[in-house]
């Protein structure tokens, strides 16, 4: 799933000399200049991209009160021509409409709401969950990092999609108690409900995207908890956890930042799929993948009904892929070419 962010191997990193030093974070990646950042043409292209897109997604309910936008659930009878069938682009809908009569517009500026809301999400989960095991797995070593390696693996050997079809298909709109308890005992405490929506698409997403990264974090963290800082924290009798917390990890956030760019993209990605499969974020909410499905038997003679959200998707992860390489290319020089 991860495969384009393998190259961390020669990530540097360079702590404070002085004994003094050997307990504090390095947060020199975090205090890099944003004139830095914007010099990278990588960096600035994906980051405009981004930025157009959430300024969108973020000012589409002000848009339709001003009626610049169509309500994107609204079927309008003007929205398809004398035989029923959607309408071209230009006029009042610019993008043309669907094969319901809603303005597709609307449809995929309100489709960035979901995607971005459910990609970042999901790549919160998948980083929280693959640096924590990579953290454990690296530090640790001996039998836990065998036994989380061997979990991670067994989850890398099956396709990401298809763990999420999986997953998804154990929710339904309406919802499915779930009881984790004998039928007999009254612990409604023990129950809960999968239902199909926003939530559970970006965990579903987020779980299945996690073990890409750990094999990173974990080489890092191997090459890290032999250095002198960490040795010097252990001899002041500093604890696992606040090592792993205040030594380790802030060396580890500029790997842990450029791929949770990267992750971005497939999780976007995913979502994606999942809503071409039927069964991402269910309707009446627009997705770009559910719109490429609706919109894929007219496509011979209304293409813009597909196009358009495809353009969406690949615009927006080109941006996330462009932002996360040209950070790598600030992190580590060496990248460049």
């Amino acid at each position: 799933m991860l495969g384009s962010t393998r190259l961390f191997s020669s990530t540097k990193v360079c702590p404070s000399e002085g004994l003094s030093s050997h307990m504090s974070p390095n947060f020199g990646f975090l205090r890099t200049s944003l004139w830095t950042l914007g010099a990278n043409r990588l960096v600035g292209t994906g980051t405009l991209i981004i930025v157009v897109f959430v300024l969108l997604a973020l000012a589409a309910p002000m848009l339709t009160r001003l009626h610049v936008l169509h309500a994107p659930e609204k079927q309008d009878e003007q929205g398809l021509d004398g035989d029923g069938l959607p309408r071209p682009a230009g006029g009042v809908y610019l993008l043309g409409t669907d094969n319901l009569g809603r303005d597709v517009l609307s449809r995929v500026v309100y489709g960035a709401r979901v995607s971005l809301s459910v990609g970042i999400a999901a790549m919160l989960t998948a980083t929280i969950i693959g640096v924590t095991v990579g953290l454990l797995a690296g530090f640790y070593g001996g039998k836990p990092d065998l036994l989380l390696m061997r979990f991670t693996e067994m989850n890398m050997t099956v396709p990401a999609i298809l763990l999420a079809i999986a997953f998804a298909g154990l929710l339904d709109v309406s919802g499915r108690t779930i009881h984790l308890h004998p039928a007999w005992l009254p612990w409604h405490f023990l129950e809960f409900t999968l239902k199909r929506g926003a939530v559970s698409v970006f965990l579903i997403v987020g779980f299945v995207c996690w073990p890409g990264m750990v094999r990173v974090i974990r080489a890092q963290v191997l090459a890290l908890k032999e250095r002198e800082f960490v040795l010097a924290a252990r001899s002041l009798g500093a604890s696992d956890a606040r090592i792993l917390l205040w030594s380790m990890l802030p060396n580890l956030l500029p790997t842990v930042i450029v791929l949770a760019v990267m992750s971005t993209a497939n999780t976007i990605l995913l979502e994606a799929g999942l809503g071409y499969l039927g069964i991402g974020v269910p309707p009446p909410s627009p997705t770009w993948g559910s719109m490429i499905s609706e919109g894929q038997p007219y496509f011979i003679t209304y293409p813009h009904l597909v196009i358009v959200p495809g353009v969406a998707i690949v615009l927006i992860v080109l941006a996330f892929n462009l932002v996360g390489k040209g950070l790598q290319e600030i992190v580590d020089p060496k990248q460049r070419r």
